[in-house]
């Protein structure tokens, strides 16, 4: 049975094969406190290639894949092995790159990676304890994979199914931005024509935890109709927060759903509003 992808943080214990990363987006936060061992990974530093000489949002959005070979040695860099049980954590309930990383992690084969469920803030509540000690690199081959192996879609993929009655193209931003009500990110307000909205917020419940499995099922299945999910196309502004659905449609047992990488800030960019 496949591992589930969220963690109750009640749930999370040391052990030799534990690593731990946390995925906040600023390194301020991480200097001030960060739980014990946990090794920082940054999302435009380590989750992607926005830092990159000649990276254009236009050809790839705000937050591109890094290179195989780069995340390989990264996740050399922080211990991690093909034997390594890898906890993600952030304080936006996993949109803020910890479903990312635990995206990047399943497309180069990894099976045990989990999401904590509710983030840091479950994890304080849990009774964990924060530390300024920041671990020590670590000296070893790369990860043992040379590419991601999850679906991806392109831009011109994207043309096709938003035009198509088989397909479906999922934004999950907030609905104002669907809207085009307003944009604090990217240049051009509104949303990719005929895609749908279903703003990643729904995978969680009040207190900013996973619904479960089944109710995670009952949403998806009831947005998709007859689509099936390798036939779905998810994206948000940058194809970071995609992830967190992409982790949704996991636990609710419809895997195989493709990441718009370039998502909106590519498409605003590139192809426009018409």
């Amino acid at each position: 049975m496949a591992i589930d992808p969220i963690l109750p943080a009640a749930l999370v214990q040391s052990s030799a094969e534990l690593v731990l990363l946390d995925c906040r987006t600023d390194l301020g936060a991480y200097a001030i406190g960060h739980l014990a061992g946990a090794h920082h990974a940054q999302l435009e530093r380590d989750l992607s290639s926005a830092q990159a000489p000649g990276a254009d949002p236009a050809r790839g959005g705000r937050h591109p894949l890094p290179s195989p070979a780069q995340f390989a040695a990264t996740l050399a860099s922080w211990g991690v092995t093909p034997h390594s049980h890898v906890l993600a954590y952030d304080d936006q309930a996993g949109a803020n790159a910890a479903a990312r990383l635990w995206w990047m992690l399943r497309a180069f084969g990894h099976e045990r990676v989990q999401v904590v469920d509710g983030g840091l803030s479950a994890l304080l509540a849990a009774g964990h304890e924060l530390t300024t000690d920041v671990p020590a690199k670590h000296a070893g081959p790369p990860y043992p994979a040379s590419r991601f192996a999850l679906p991806l879609a392109t831009i011109s993929d994207v043309e096709r199914a938003r035009n198509s009655s088989h397909e479906r193209v999922l934004d999950v931003r907030a609905a104002f931005r669907f809207r085009g009500e307003s944009e604090p990110i990217d240049p051009v307000a509104g949303h990719i024509p005929g895609a749908h909205n279903l703003p990643f917020s729904e995978n969680l419940r009040p207190d900013d935890t996973f619904k479960s499995g089944d109710e995670l099922r009952e949403q998806y299945q009831r947005f998709l109709g007859a689509i099936e999910p390798d036939q779905l196309i998810v994206h948000c502004g940058s194809g970071v927060t995609a992830c967190h659905t992409l982790l949704a449609l996991e636990r609710a047992g419809l895997p195989h759903a493709k990441l718009y990488v370039g998502s909106y800030s590519e498409w605003c960019r590139g192809r426009g509003h018409g």
